[in-house]
């Protein structure tokens, strides 16, 4: 499940991506496989989207027809997540499925995108993994920790750090590719790695008795999930992006619902080419967000359960590591009129 950007690598040279190449994806990097919907005779909306339950999940609205029936025109293009926030920046497409924090770093590189849905919050698939020695983030201090820097995983880390007293100081932080902290954890040297699904499993299965001491799940909000769209399209198309959100209320319920939710789960499966029962383990791990949901987290509030809370903390966060050196301004890149109609 990749969905994840190499922030430094993006303000150091601009909107040029890397890549951690753990994702299943159909399409060579750069290249994009299209699910088009032609429910009218003009240009479809573009969106971007990648390996990610959250956002795996349109792909039921696709495959159902949904779009369509919403008299929706919309081109869903599959793509390697670090290569979409690239063609969204050269705007090759019309909005992008983007972590609200990878969304800033893009804003702070000259390629806004205004946030107007929630798909969901991490809610267990972002760990911090530790040997059998180090039983609680406490017993972190002085010990050395695999992470890559930047990403949304230093951030669990720093949330994690923070909540037992500790910071950065009180540790040695090893940065390595995310896809290679599997690896990097089996030296004798590192204690513990800041990781997410799926390599957290292949981490858990490299080191005996190697656990997950703190997960996303503690720090529900810390990391969500979402559509953003370009200012320009979001401007022309406010009532199709209306029948859009609409769709996704009905996506979630289609999980959700027990009577549907095998089928919905062996849709998302099938287009990653993951085993149905392991996936349905990821999605577990993603707190999917319907419309009554995303009413409450665009709710303005300094709260990680608000979408602006959430943002203003990665906002510092990205301040604080030098991602960028000013501060966004965060309700600029926040649109909740359609959620709230």
């Amino acid at each position: 499940m990749n969905r994840r950007l190499f922030t430094f690598a993006v303000l150091s040279s601009f909107m040029l991506f890397g890549c951690d190449n753990t994702a299943t994806v159909s399409a060579p990097e750069g290249e994009a496989a299209s699910e088009k919907v032609t429910a009218a005779n003009d240009d479809p909306i573009s969106i971007g989207y990648s390996d990610w339950p959250g956002w795996v999940a349109w792909q039921i609205a696709i495959d159902k027809g949904w779009f369509d029936e919403a008299g929706v025109n919309v081109e869903f293009k599959w793509f390697d997540y670090s290569a979409s926030l690239s063609a969204f920046a050269s705007n090759q497409l019309d909005a992008i499925s983007v972590t609200n924090g990878d969304n800033l770093v893009n804003a702070a590189s000259g390629s806004e995108g205004i946030i107007i849905l929630v798909n969901d919050y991490s809610a267990g698939n972002d760990q911090i993994i530790a040997k059998p020695s180090v039983t609680s983030i406490a017993d972190l201090k002085g010990k050395s920790i695999g992470v890559e820097k930047g990403l949304v995983d230093h951030l669990l880390l720093n949330s994690a750090l923070a909540d037992n007293g500790l910071t950065e100081a009180d540790v040695t932080l090893v940065n390595a590719t995310t896809n290679e902290l599997p690896q990097v954890f089996t030296n004798d040297s590192i204690d513990a790695v800041s990781i997410w699904q799926p390599n957290a499993n292949q981490a858990l299965k490299n080191v005996s008795s190697a656990k997950a001491i703190y997960t996303s799940a503690d720090k529900p909000g810390l990391i969500y999930d979402t559509l953003a769209v370009s200012p320009a399209s979001l401007s022309a198309h406010k009532a199709e992006y209306a029948k859009i959100i609409q769709v996704w209320g009905k996506v979630v319920n289609y999980i959700n619902d027990p009577a549907t939710r095998d089928d919905a789960i062996s849709i998302m499966s099938n287009k990653v080419n993951v085993p149905a029962d392991q996936y349905s383990s990821f999605l577990e791990g993603t707190k999917l967000m319907g419309l009554e949901d995303n009413k409450r987290i665009f709710a303005k509030s300094d709260e990680l359960s608000s979408i602006y809370g959430s943002s203003y903390h990665v906002n510092q966060f990205n301040i604080d590591n030098q991602i960028y050196d000013q501060k966004l301004d965060i309700d600029k890149l926040i649109y909740p009129d359609l959620i709230n109609q």
